[in-house]
């Protein structure tokens, strides 16, 4: 059996913090549960969000291929989130 290590939440918040992006899909009814100052939009639509390794959003586009490109601008790696 192997063993566990345990990593505080702060840690593992921390893990690739300057190094990783998160790619995430967000639905439009979502955008300002991230983004507080966006616009209102019609329900149904699907975005993607670039967050941070801590989770803190970056950009929001309705292309993930743009998302993808902008993190890698910002020498950032982009991985995807489910």
């Amino acid at each position: 059996m192997s063993a566990r290590t345990a990593i505080s939440p702060e840690s593992l918040a921390g893990l690739g913090n300057g190094q990783i992006a998160y790619v995430k899909a967000v639905q439009s009814e979502n955008i300002r549960d991230l983004f507080p100052d966006a616009p209102e939009l019609a329900a149904g639509q699907k975005f993607w969000a670039l967050l941070d390794a801590r989770g803190t959003p970056l950009m929001i586009s309705d292309s993930r291929d743009a998302v993808v490109m902008n993190a890698h601008e910002n020498d950032l790696e982009a991985v995807s989130l489910h």
